[in-house]
């Protein structure tokens, strides 16, 4: 019983150090990986920590070597030196975030739900709807992001036009806030004043076409979340510099159709088919827009008639409550005379 009772404490004893061990890696687990968020949705673990404070701040140049993975392994993304500026939305949101918390040259792993990765959409051709992402990223170097006046115009155009095409990418997934925060940032670089150093003409038209291509991207990001006075700045910028461009003049047509102005909304389509008169897009947007004004014409003459019969109607109400003018002369004269006869009858009985 003795030899009994010394077996069952001691595998007593076993599983209560068993489950203290794995209690103990349970809290060294969750004590490795940072819950973001909170949520469970992003997640980071150091491998190599870094400098102590020297967290990148926003818009600083972060240098990174990066590699994306799926659940399964495969491999999605991989960079050994990608350039981008924190919180300018150049990669996905997760990374963006996760960077943040990152020291110059620390290692992590970061595990990112797709929510904050490519969402429901994924990423054609290796990155499925729904997909969790794997990335295992190390924070090279940190830069300050540079005075734009100081950059080169080649610099200026190729880093907004890096951001141009960003936008471009986040209005095909219908991210339109972020698209318009993108267009915005690049419009800063494809600035054309104040450029130091020596430039070709060849170089200023090729900035300025991209600033205009940028501007007119805007203006239609603003249209899709119903910035149309916002958006009628950025497509003046364009139609400014070139009158004739007539994806700008069918954008403008379009706002001003839903400002409700529709006189203007067809005098500027009409400039479109004037340039492109075999456009069969302007040809039905022209025609829509003479059906709308017909409509909105229809509606005006009814509402004035309307309002005409109801003023006929007030007329002849208030001739049938009043006496007219001469029915009152005639009574006035009536009662004037009543009165003298009495008078003079009442004399002469005296």
């Amino acid at each position: 019983d003795e030899n009994k009772n010394e077996t069952s404490k001691g595998n007593k004893e076993a599983q209560n150090q068993s489950q203290s061990a794995s209690d103990s890696d349970s809290k060294e687990e969750k004590e490795e990986w940072m819950d973001i968020l909170g949520s469970g949705q992003l997640k980071k673990k150091t491998l190599k920590p870094g400098i102590p404070d020297s967290r990148p701040q926003k818009a600083d140049v972060c240098e990174i070597s990066v590699t994306g993975k799926l659940e399964d392994g495969t491999i999605f993304e991989q960079s050994k030196c990608l350039e981008i500026n924190l919180g300018d939305n150049e990669t996905i949101q997760g990374l963006d975030f996760a960077l943040a918390l990152m020291d110059k040259g620390e290692e992590a792993e970061i595990i990112i739900a797709s929510r904050f990765g490519y969402g429901s959409l994924g990423c054609t051709p290796h990155v499925p709807p729904d997909a969790t992402l794997y990335y295992h990223v190390t924070l090279l170097d940190v830069k300050p992001e540079p005075l734009i006046s100081t950059l080169s115009i080649s610099d200026r155009i190729a880093i907004g036009s890096r951001k141009k095409e960003r936008g471009n990418w986040w209005y095909s997934r219908d991210e339109h806030t972020l698209a318009i925060h993108s267009y915005r940032r690049a419009l800063d670089y494809l600035d054309d004043t104040d450029i130091p150093g020596e430039h070709s003409d060849k170089q200023m038209q090729h900035l300025l076409e991209e600033r205009l291509k940028t501007y007119n991207n805007l203006g239609a990001s603003q249209m899709k979340i119903s910035a149309y006075d916002a958006a009628l700045l950025s497509i003046d910028q364009v139609l400014n510099c070139q009158p004739k461009n007539v994806k700008a003049l069918f954008r403008k047509s379009k706002i001003l159709k839903e400002k409700g102005e529709l006189s203007r909304s067809i005098e500027v389509i009409r400039q479109a088919l004037a340039i492109k008169p075999d456009s069969k897009g302007f040809q039905q947007e022209l025609s829509l827009l003479l059906a709308a004004q017909r409509k909105d014409n229809s509606k005006q003459r009814d509402l004035y008639k309307k309002m005409m019969g109801n003023s006929s109607h007030d007329n002849e109400t208030d001739k049938k409550k009043k006496p007219p003018y001469n029915a009152f002369k005639w009574i006035a004269a009536f009662s004037f005379a009543v009165a003298v006869i009495g008078a003079v009858a009442f004399k002469y009985r005296l």
